[in-house]
């Protein structure tokens, strides 16, 4: 057979298992056994353990279980809630300030946990009931969540940005530092529509109420003194504390990511030891379970998607299709476009780990070859992917809201989250004509990259 006719078949079956049900790491482990055993050397099967274990010998991913126990310890405390209610009292006298509260809060506790279904639950199950207690639609409520905890694989620690490390072998310092512009950028455009978006509901229950119709509770006002809001520091300060010593350690040169990562976790235990009182063995125990099991799924994930790289680059499959990619000539731009609506259909149906890992070996080579900095197109390639997480048929953070608010409907959450995928990639355009909001930061920290 030839490249191209294996190459289809390989696409065909792999789509046909995934849309069979089965989990993405059997399905990517059975199509890459399976075309092992027709296409490869029989010796090849006896080292299937051998070279999963060889790609996945990489310090970097060691740093992933850490994080996980650092979010896991973080997520089931009352730290979401604590966070949420401080930013709650200083934010109030801004015109929509409730959602504004939520964004910060979201892009805070992303920045701690580093996950964003947990950035949904945690912040969701305390944001979601009082905007919809202060009589914000059931709809924007949902929607600002899931879209704020799409933070999480964006701002550092990210774990799909550890996974685009290793992918594209790049610098996973510069990688966390590239995305603090661009997740400022996100939380300014939330802000923004969520003012206009409250003054849009303000208007219309204000018009509802001078026809005659019922007060809505978003009409109301609810002050808080001085008092009352500096009672409320002591509940975010340790945590951010947390998360500065984390920072300064990473960028600071005292320690590796895997270090860092060790050192968020033990950090994060102590502080739910000391704060809320979280250290008996029965208290530790869901902390431990959680990440465990989350640790060891991702893992199977990232083993069976670099099987499924290994394979394809035997196979000369990802080589082929990259070198038919820069035959095309198509202009820089053009390429990014098509590579990036690529990334954006595959979000319809697979998570961000299955994306970056298989198709790292088929599109980074062409954008190498047509001048784009790697570590600018992970921050885009990221912020698309974040779009993956809030719109069907996937949509994993639209499932998260409906498990936490199961009485607000799915068209509602989905009508509600559509606003934000548009923000994300209007964000997209504007670090396209303005690279300097991913780039600057890194090469102030780290130095600029002199082009080879």
């Amino acid at each position: 057979m030839t490249e191209l006719q294996i190459g289809l078949l390989f696409a065909a079956a792999t789509l046909f298992v995934m849309f069979l049900g089965v989990p993405i790491a059997f399905a990517l482990g059975v199509v890459a056994v399976g075309f092992m055993a027709v296409f490869m050397p029989r010796s090849a099967l006896d080292t299937v353990t051998q070279n999963v274990y060889e790609e996945m010998a990489s310090i970097t991913l060691l740093s992933i279980p850490l994080f996980i126990l650092k979010g896991a310890a973080i997520g089931r405390s009352r730290a979401g809630q604590d966070l949420y209610a401080a930013l709650h009292v200083w934010m109030n006298r801004v015109p929509g300030g409730l959602g504004i509260a939520n964004v910060l809060a979201c892009a805070l506790f992303a920045a701690m946990a580093g996950s964003s279904p947990a950035t949904c639950s945690a912040i969701g199950s305390a944001g979601i009931p009082e905007m919809r207690k202060r009589g914000y639609s059931p709809g924007f409520a949902a929607g600002i969540i899931a879209a704020g905890g799409t933070l999480g694989i964006l701002l550092p620690p990210s774990i799909t940005m550890i996974l685009y490390a290793v992918a594209s072998e790049q610098s996973l310092g510069r990688l966390f530092l590239a995305g603090i512009g661009p997740g400022v950028l996100l939380v300014l455009l939330f802000s923004v529509y969520a003012t206009w978006q409250y003054r849009r509901e303000h208007r219309a229950a204000l018009a509802v109420a001078e026809a005659g119709g019922a007060s809505s509770a978003l009409l109301a006002h609810e002050a808080f003194s001085l008092r009352e809001k500096f009672e409320m520091l002591p509940r975010v300060l340790p945590f951010v504390v947390l998360l500065i010593g984390v920072m300064v350690a990473l960028y600071g040169g005292y320690a590796t990511p895997s270090e860092t990562a060790g050192l968020g976790a033990m950090l994060a235990l102590l502080l739910i030891a000391a704060i809320y009182k979280i250290w008996r063995p029965r208290d530790l125990s869901p902390i431990l379970a959680a990440t465990l099991k989350e640790s060891t799924m991702l893992m199977f994930i990232i083993g069976m998607s670099l099987l499924f790289s290994y394979v394809m680059s035997y196979l000369h499959l990802s080589q082929s299709v990259a070198h038919w990619i820069v035959a095309q000539q198509l202009s820089p731009w053009l390429l990014l476009a098509a590579i990036l609506l690529l990334v954006i259909v595959l979000g319809f149906f697979l998570p961000p780990v299955s994306i970056i890992l298989m198709t790292a070996p088929i599109i980074l080579p062409p954008l190498k070859a047509a001048g784009f900095d790697l570590i600018w197109f992970g921050v885009l390639m990221t912020i698309v992917m974040e779009t993956g997480l809030i719109h069907p048929p996937v949509g994993l953070n639209i499932f998260v809201i409906k498990n936490i608010a199961p009485d607000i409907t799915l068209s509602q959450i989905i009508w509600g989250v559509l606003p934000f995928v548009g923000l994300m990639l209007f964000a997209v355009l504007l670090i396209c004509a303005v690279p300097g909001i991913a780039t600057w930061f890194p090469d102030v920290m780290m130095g600029a990259v002199v082009p080879r």
